[in-house]
């Protein structure tokens, strides 16, 4: 069966109805914004291998919308803080577009995503961590 819409039109029609941040934007909240909830969305194994926002939470692509769904067996109870703003990221914001629409979706009206995702984020220079450090942080 051939593919009649391509996942470029479909990131596109995400981040035309998705509120979309730039890094600096995230980065001058992070730490000062109590409403801020940065949420990575990358498979663990990126995280892994190359860190991830210093501070973020992690909820796998695979998962969000079972996370964040108060009727799922497996939610979590941090996506049910309505005064939050979930902010999410991937590697390049494209899986971060496609999440916050689905979670838009949903009935949420508090997600965004960041453009350029992680990879932008680390080009910038913005605080990041190792899985390591995020362990010996929460002790």
């Amino acid at each position: 069966m051939p593919i009649t819409k391509g996942f470029r039109a479909l990131v596109d029609a995400a981040m035309a109805q998705v509120k979309t941040y730039t890094v600096q934007d995230v980065r001058t909240r992070l730490g000062s914004d109590p409403r801020l909830q940065v949420v990575d969305i990358r498979d663990v194994r990126e995280l892994q291998a190359e860190g991830t926002v210093a501070g973020s939470y992690h909820a796998p692509r695979g998962m969000l919308e079972f996370w964040v769904d108060p009727t799922s067996p497996y939610f979590k109870s941090v996506f049910a803080d309505e005064g939050k703003e979930f902010v999410l990221f991937c590697g390049a914001g494209w899986r971060s577009a496609l999440a916050a629409k689905s979670l838009q979706d949903m009935g949420m009206t508090n997600v965004a995503h960041i453009e350029g995702g992680y990879t932008e984020w680390a080009k910038q220079g913005a605080p990041t961590e190792t899985l390591e450090e995020r362990k010996a942080r929460k002790g």
